[in-house]
């Protein structure tokens, strides 16, 4: 795996951190049976739900994660009350996980074992940004790329979370607060600050 991917990501509303805990990250299908509150803009809801994966389940099957949560996801909800959870790469060897090259929403994703990494762009994964403001086209790609994928069939269990991002120390101390125990790091910049 590229030497950057020490970790991966998923974006969270801090109030579903005591869920996370006892249940652990859910797909899609999975969190819908509980109580939870959601970051997901509906249109791409739409498009995840109309997909399967090649040869696997159906999108909303997959707990996703990111390679790096600092994406345009993120910065679109940049002014919600989420967090970053910090999840071991040991889940990438998890029977039926599947790697994506780009947001898995899009019309040109391309799905992959976790084996096959090389096919993926990790200068524009980890990149600092994704605009290209001479290049409308360009900028579309890299931020679609900018959010390739990690699908865990149906849940990434509590063990696997070894820690957070929290943008401030009030965000930090809500974590606690609802059983969060894992190391917390402050980091505005993540977040857009």
């Amino acid at each position: 795996m590229d030497p950057r991917v020490t970790e991966l990501q998923c974006i969270m509303p801090t109030a579903n951190i005591a869920s996370v805990m006892g249940h652990g990250i859910l797909s899609y299908e999975e969190s819908a049976k509980l109580a939870h509150h959601s970051v997901a803009m509906q249109a791409v809801q739409d498009l995840r739900d109309a997909k399967t994966v090649p040869g696997g389940l159906r999108l909303h099957q997959y707990a996703n994660l990111y390679f790096h949560a600092r994406n345009p996801m993120l910065s679109v909800r940049r002014d919600h009350d989420v967090c970053v959870l910090r999840v071991s790469t040991q889940v990438l060897a998890l029977n039926g996980t599947v790697i994506t090259d780009q947001n898995a929403a899009s019309k040109y994703v391309r799905f992959y074992a976790p084996s096959q990494w090389q096919l993926l762009d990790f200068d524009d994964i980890f990149a600092r940004t994704w605009t290209h403001p001479d290049d409308q086209i360009r900028e579309w790609r890299h931020s679609s790329r900018k959010c390739a994928e990690v699908l865990v069939p149906h849940r990434v269990l509590p063990n696997m979370i070894v820690g957070a991002y929290a943008r401030d120390a009030g965000a930090a101390e809500r974590m606690t607060q609802q059983g969060f125990v894992r190391p917390i790091e402050i980091n505005p910049d993540f977040f857009f600050k």
